[in-house]
């Protein structure tokens, strides 16, 4: 069975820095794609960032130039360096890994609290 596991959430003050990490197992292939999505409270889920197995990546408008995403060394991990946080960066962090039959597979989520 697949699973995203995130870690690296917490509370921090506006202009901090946090970092998100992703570890997927239970998989015989590696995702084609990976990438971070957040859900703030009263909103929809919306992307953050998104990086393929070329290492194309792709960011939201109020996240670029603050948010990096990268490939981890081990397989199917990512990672996410959110710096210059605001309180509108509040929200929870999903993980989330594109298959090679384009299936998608969703971590559990880890909390994201910026506060002014």
């Amino acid at each position: 069975q697949v699973q995203l596991v995130e870690s690296g959430g917490g509370l921090v003050q506006a202009g901090g820095s946090l970092r998100l990490s992703c570890a997927g197992s239970g998989t015989t292939f590696n995702f084609n794609q990976m990438g971070w999505y957040r859900q703030a409270p009263g909103k929809q889920r919306e992307l953050v960032a998104t990086i393929n197995n070329r290492d194309t990546t792709n960011y939201a408008d109020s996240v670029k130039g603050r948010f990096t995403i990268s490939r981890g060394n081990a397989k199917n991990t990512v990672h996410l360096q959110m710096n210059s946080l605001k309180p509108e960066d509040t929200a929870v962090y999903y993980c989330n890994g594109v298959g090679p039959f384009h299936q998608n597979d969703w971590g559990q989520g880890t909390q994201v609290t910026v506060s002014s």
